[in-house]
């Protein structure tokens, strides 16, 4: 069984005892939550598609950890103007662990 949800504006196909990092939500490490948004749910036998979301379907996730991605480099130089910007950027992340899903 996999479900295809929607979260921090980006879709994932997870199935139960995955582990996958999405943008950063603010909750507590540890605790558990309910994704509502699920897009669509497939069996063996059957598959449901949302239009856009399935009504009864949610997906039960546990909080494992935040934390921040690996660092890129933001460069901007104009030649021959003397300007030149070295930034740095590092993205948060939550770490889920998909539980169940729900129908």
């Amino acid at each position: 069984m996999y479900a295809v949800i929607k979260t921090g504006g980006k879709q994932y196909k997870v199935c139960p005892g995955e582990v996958l990092r999405v943008e950063k939500l603010d909750v507590e490490a540890g605790s558990e939550i309910e994704i509502p948004e699920v897009l669509m749910v497939a069996d063996n036998s059957q598959t449901r598609i949302g239009r856009p979301l399935l009504e009864a379907a949610t997906v039960r996730a546990q909080i494992l950890e935040h934390g921040r991605g690996k660092k890129i480099v933001v460069m901007k130089k104009k030649r021959r103007k003397g300007y030149k910007v070295k930034r740095g950027h590092r993205q948060p992340f939550t770490t889920l662990e998909i539980k169940e899903i729900v129908v």
